[in-house]
């Protein structure tokens, strides 16, 4: 049998992970396989037992609702997933042991690398959620220099969210219906500022509500950013392109999440190359 490695969740239908890797292993001509499973909270600490005698097995990506419940059941952690705690990977060791790692700020930056690399006044992004994804997101922000706004159902979450990731960082939190009306608030000039939207929640996912944000609370030249990948063009980015906002959808982080990822269990880099190819055949 060819070694493989897998995305697990709950649920997982809806992944496309396996589309991902399954192209760059075509592309290479590797030996290998990529696979969803399934998996519940009930059963994820006998997954890991499973997969940890399976020699085999190389490691999976790990999506909702998982990301950090399986934090305990690892054998080690890298320091970024101990930092973000939460981990989207987890990768078999040499000796066996399973590590768990965290790719999701590494993909979520790799678009926003030639506007990073730029100098700025002043750098804000509002950021909608609090789960495992939004951690890994403001983990990342915080590295570069964002000042944050974090908005949620539950504020206090949010609050100990920014206590916990940037404890001596001047953050602010909101409650999530804040952004839903329109606001007449009068920006200031924005000009050298970098102002980020970014939806880190599942709203906007199929099956999901929708997003109420109105994107008066976007000052000029913000870019909005929606990591959910099912639809790929969402309503909230749809309105943000309708008010004159440039986007970023779901499937830049995704890919840039798992080209991190494919390194460590196949021992290869992906051939980014390809990558207009890939997306046209994710989207299709």
């Amino acid at each position: 049998m060819s070694h493989y490695a897998e995305v697990i969740g709950d649920p997982i239908a809806q992944s496309k992970s396996p589309a991902i890797h399954g192209f760059w292993i075509e592309k290479l001509g590797l030996d290998a396989e990529y696979r969803a499973q399934l998996v519940s909270a009930e059963d994820l600490e006998a997954y890991c037992d499973h997969r940890r005698q399976d020699p085999d097995w190389r490691g999976c990506n790990v999506t909702m609702p998982h990301k950090q419940a399986i934090m305990p059941l690892l054998d080690r952690l890298e320091p970024l997933a101990k930092r973000v705690g939460a981990v989207n990977t987890v990768v078999k060791a040499a000796d066996g042991a399973l590590v768990g790692r965290n790719t999701d700020v590494a993909g979520f930056l790799e678009p926003l690398q030639s506007l990073l690399r730029s100098q700025h006044y002043f750098r804000m992004a509002r950021i909608i959620g609090t789960g495992g994804a939004a951690r890994a997101i403001i983990a990342a922000l915080v590295k570069e220099n964002f000042t944050i706004v974090l908005a949620g159902r539950n504020t206090e979450k949010a609050r100990g969210l920014l206590e916990e990731l940037d404890p001596d960082g001047e953050h602010h939190v909101a409650p999530l219906d804040h952004f839903a009306d329109t606001t007449d608030f009068a920006f200031d000039d924005r000009e050298g500022c970098c102002d980020l939207v970014v939806n880190a929640s599942p709203l906007g996912m199929r099956g999901q509500p929708q997003l109420a944000f109105d994107w008066s609370h976007a000052p000029p030249g913000s870019i909005g950013y929606d990591i959910v990948t099912d639809p790929v063009d969402t309503r909230f980015l749809e309105n943000a392109r309708g008010a004159g906002f440039d986007t970023i959808d779901g499937l830049a982080m995704l890919i840039g999440q798992a080209a991190a990822a494919f390194g460590h269990f196949f021992g290869v880099e992906p051939p980014r190359e390809h990558d207009a190819e890939l997306r046209e055949r994710l989207m299709a």
